[in-house]
């Protein structure tokens, strides 16, 4: 490749740039797919933005500014549970993104592998809840969100074991202790296409638990420190809330997160 040719430093920061979330979704399935055929050289040629753009709306609130939402089954209750998983879905695909772009030079190719597959992944999830929103007459932007979920990324932009300890194998991991409760009542809400979702980023999100617990697990390899007590100290001076049971153990397990990280300190 030449100095012109397109890296994916440059498609991962345009990606992170774009803020319409429908053309961000498909510029980030169209990186991970242009990578994957070997059309982006392994070049960091540009730095990642402190912050992604995002859309004018939904508006973002501070999580305790946040109306509390219902957990009846009635039809706003139930659009505010979908509008909130779809604003954490996409979040989450610029979190996955910024990850690879951010450290991926230093960390290789298996990494940025990795955390590409994430974001694809949460591209797709985001499309779904998107599409199930239209499906009951509102839209992703339709309700407020809370903007608390890239201040992970802010606190831990200088640090990819903190990025690790906190993002994946805390924020993602509290998804598969609550995700099994929220099928269970759309289940019983009778929602089949709602479970299906449901089931789908369960599964998937133990996959980017894992993969966030083997990059944690090899780095604190490489200096020879355990890796539950790097992440209880990493945890005590990056993370800001509070690890809560009750703690799906037989996914997080699944994931590599075994009991011994997360017993002791969980509040």
């Amino acid at each position: 490749m030449t100095s012109n040719d397109p890296t994916i430093a440059r498609a991962i920061r345009a990606a992170l740039l774009t803020p319409d979330p429908r053309a961000k979704c498909f510029a980030t399935r169209k990186l991970v797919r242009d990578w994957r055929q070997g059309k982006l050289a392994f070049d960091f040629d540009v730095a990642m933005p402190d912050r992604p753009a995002w859309p004018d709306s939904p508006q973002l609130l501070a999580p305790k500014e946040m109306p509390r939402r219902s957990k009846g089954g009635s039809e706003r209750g139930r659009i505010a549970l979908w509008h909130a998983l779809a604003h954490i879905e996409f979040v989450a695909i610029d979190l996955a993104l910024d990850m690879a772009g951010r450290f991926g030079a230093d960390q290789g190719r298996e990494f940025v592998d990795d955390f590409l597959s994430v974001a694809a992944d949460e591209a797709m999830h985001f499309a779904l809840l998107a599409r199930k929103l239209e499906s009951m007459g509102s839209h992703y932007g339709a309700l407020p969100a809370h903007d608390g979920l890239w201040q992970a990324a802010e606190d831990t932009a200088h640090d990819v074991r903190a990025r690790l300890a906190v993002v994946p194998m805390v924020l993602e991991a509290r998804g598969l202790d609550v995700t099994p409760s929220t099928l269970e009542r759309v289940r019983a809400q009778g929602d089949v296409n709602g479970a299906k979702i449901l089931s789908r980023i369960l599964d998937d999100e133990i996959r980017h638990v894992a993969a966030g617990t083997k990059h944690f697990e090899r780095l604190a390899g490489e200096t020879g420190e355990s890796p539950q007590n790097l992440w209880k100290i990493l945890l005590e001076k990056h993370f800001h809330g509070a690890v809560k049971p009750p703690f799906n153990d037989s996914a997080r397990l699944a994931a590599g997160l075994s009991r011994d990280y997360y017993a002791g300190i969980a509040s």
